[in-house]
């Protein structure tokens, strides 16, 4: 019997590109793959319950046409619902960054991309589960398939996310970074590594990466896999604007770990308090919230397909 399968589009994707493709992407897709069911998000987490809806009536490979955002969704709606071995998910470069599908080393091109879920090739992946506050509530929890950060990220991410993403990826979240630079101040925080203080002082930035993409292509965590049962950790401790503003190429070149202001280690638990006034967190691209924070590992979790690795 076909495998049934679910399309979820975020139609604001690459600044609405996604809705563009539709009907042409709606087309390739049918050729390929047979009989599948297509639906749009509307609102913000709008994928997690189209997920979780999709998979408990039968759903068995769940498509993403979005970016990191919508695949975290997507993530959370399988993981939240005890349903990540019941799906395998796909990717389709439309979003914005599609910096988890970059790390993989996945194609841009959409047919390319289309031809390898149709080969049916699966890889078992990790996954993390982010515990945060958001608007002064108490303990929200969600997952992500990449990189969640803390600090100047999130800031980038909630002034690109609230202005809008007019150009591509990178250029978008460059641009973004920039402008948070101008503003940018130290932010004092408490970092553990499981169990393990690891930092307490003026942060600049700090990622708990399960990819090692994110920002539209800055290899924030060079050496990170995503099946390898760990988070690969980064800390940025608060430095002038010009030393910042100097690291970004070697950002998108992942040759900033040679600096030894810089820690990085792994760990299956990271948690971060702040010590003086609100700190962002960004997950996936997506500013959902601010400390406290724990993230935590969870190897194994779900099933990508279409990956060749």
């Amino acid at each position: 019997m076909p495998v049934r399968t679910l399309v979820i589009v975020n139609p604001k994707s690459r600044n609405r590109g996604a809705a563009r493709q539709l009907k042409s992407l709606e087309a390739k897709l049918r050729r390929a793959l047979g009989p599948l069911d297509i639906e749009c998000t509307r609102a913000p987490r709008d994928a997690e319950r189209i997920t979780r809806e999709g998979v408990r009536s039968g759903v068995e490979r769940v498509i993403v046409a979005g970016g990191d955002g919508t695949l975290s969704e997507v993530v959370t709606g399988l993981l939240s619902a005890g349903l990540g071995d019941y799906a395998t998910v796909g990717l389709l470069p439309v979003g914005t960054a599609g910096d988890f599908a970059r790390g993989l080393g996945e194609p841009r091109d959409l047919d390319a991309a289309i031809d390898r879920i149709a080969g049916g090739r699966t890889l078992r992946v990790d996954a993390g589960r982010a515990t945060y506050r958001c608007d002064g509530r108490e303990a929200v929890t969600s997952y992500f398939a990449n990189i969640a950060s803390l600090g100047l990220s999130g800031e980038v991410a909630e002034l690109v996310n609230r202005t809008g993403k007019a150009f591509a990826g990178r250029l978008s979240y460059l641009f973004g970074a920039l402008r948070s630079l101008a503003r940018y101040r130290g932010e004092p925080v408490s970092i553990s590594v499981d169990g393990r203080c690891v930092f307490e002082d003026e942060l600049a930035v700090a990622a708990i990466a399960n990819g090692p993409c994110f920002g539209g292509g800055m290899q924030i965590a060079p050496n990170a896999r995503v099946d390898d049962g760990v988070f690969d950790w980064l800390i940025v401790p608060a430095m002038s604007r010009l030393s910042l503003l100097r690291k970004i190429p070697l950002l998108y070149r992942g040759s900033h770990l040679a600096d030894p202001r810089i820690l990085h280690g792994q760990g299956r638990v990271v948690e971060a308090r702040a010590m003086d006034g609100p700190v962002r967190i960004d997950v996936d691209g997506e500013a959902l919230g601010a400390l406290p924070a724990r993230f935590e590992i969870l190897p194994d979790a779900i099933t990508l397909v279409g990956v060749e690795r």
